[in-house]
């Protein structure tokens, strides 16, 4: 059950109108890594999670609150475009920079489709997909996931910061900076506590029988380019993570097998092959006299 407040959790105006930088407010609020993308990813997270609880409560309550980032940068595009006037003629676009810029290359759906508001796109009008989202039922595939949307998300806010110098959109991503610095730590201390509490560990997923994997290269670093510095990190020598084995270093692989020959498919699906197109037609022909379809 939802209930929505009509307030918001910080400012969210800005000191003028910038049709330009609506545009690429749009990617942190419909882009891959956007409000929309984490506000779903933690919302289905925490409706598929399996054991009641502190980590499907903090699922709960990092979800609503990206719900309400979500409406504070929509507003605040909206608030962007708001003065944006809707005349398009040549006079009006050169007397007028903002309407010049929603001309001129931003989005133009923004004016036409939502009336000078924000629409759920990201930076290049693309619509925003459920297929960002990452659910997949184990905590610590999914916490460690979160913690690089995260991360995603702040390397995408701290962009904006440096492409406006409006006090007050800067003020609103200062916040949302600062809650994507509490949210990177927050995965990786509940992704750490799965695995200190016995729940998870690596690799993921850590019920799997090992024996049912290759282990002899389950820890080998395979370097199949001609650089040579992979070497140098702690990937390629000493413990590994999960604490079951130690990391090697292999110039190439260390298997291979002779490739298979060529399929050769029911000849109803037309490709081409070793035999005469004739003889396939033929033997399609044939198969389809007894087929019992």
């Amino acid at each position: 059950m939802f209930f929505h407040k009509q307030e918001l959790q910080f400012k969210s105006s800005p000191s003028k109108p910038d049709a330009v930088l609506a545009k690429r407010m749009q990617e942190i609020l419909g882009g891959q890594y956007g409000e929309i993308t984490v506000a779903m990813q933690y919302g289905f997270q925490s409706w598929n999670a399996h054991e009641p609880g502190k980590y499907r409560d903090l699922l709960y309550g990092i979800g609503a609150e990206e719900f309400g980032h979500v409406e504070m940068i929509a507003i605040m595009i909206a608030q962007l475009l708001e003065k944006a006037p809707i005349e398009q003629s040549e006079a009006a676009i050169k007397a007028d920079p903002v309407l010049g810029a929603v001309v001129g290359g931003t989005d133009i759906q923004q004016a036409i489709v939502a009336g000078a508001g924000a629409r759920p796109v990201d930076s290049n009008g693309n619509p925003w997909q459920g297929s960002y989202i990452t659910a997949s039922g184990n905590m610590l595939a999914d916490f460690t996931a979160n913690a690089n949307a995260e991360m995603q998300g702040r390397v995408q806010v701290a962009r904006l910061y440096n492409m406006t110098d409006d006090p007050g959109v800067r003020d609103m991503l200062s916040f949302l900076l600062a809650r994507d610095t509490m949210h990177q730590n927050q995965w990786i201390a509940a992704a750490n506590e799965l695995r200190a509490e016995g729940k998870e560990d690596l690799p993921v997923p850590s019920n799997f029988p090992l024996n049912k994997e290759e282990r002899d290269v389950a820890y080998q670093y395979l370097n199949f380019s001609d650089g040579a510095a992979a070497s140098d990190g702690t990937w390629a020598s000493g413990p590994t993570p999960d604490g079951k084995g130690e990391f090697t270093y292999h110039e190439g692989p260390t298997t291979s097998v002779p490739m298979p020959p060529p399929t050769v498919p029911d000849e109803r699906f037309y490709g081409t092959t070793p035999l005469p197109n004739t003889m396939e037609k033929v033997a399609g022909v044939v198969k389809d006299t007894f087929s019992k379809k």
